[in-house]
């Protein structure tokens, strides 16, 4: 598993925000766009795409994106 990798993927969740913008140590609060219904797309997507049981009190617990990725990466 790879951060840009991942990082990818998520950009396509964030379709109103610079691919530019979407970087390891963004808050993924305040990338444009972001919505309730993101974080049921990225709970769902770390579920789904990389089999991992991430909930929303981890996304609470994250601020960047890479806290969400390290969380990940521990699991897997």
């Amino acid at each position: 598993m790879d951060l840009q990798n991942f990082i990818d993927r998520l950009i396509e969740i964030f379709e109103d925000a610079d691919p530019g913008t979407v970087k390891p140590e963004v808050k993924f609060r305040e990338i444009e766009g972001y919505s309730s219904l993101t974080a049921f797309l990225i709970i769902g997507i770390v579920n789904d795409e990389y089999s991992v049981n991430f909930t929303g009190e981890d996304l609470r617990k994250s601020n960047t994106i890479e806290d969400i990725f390290s969380i990940v990466k521990s699991r897997r």
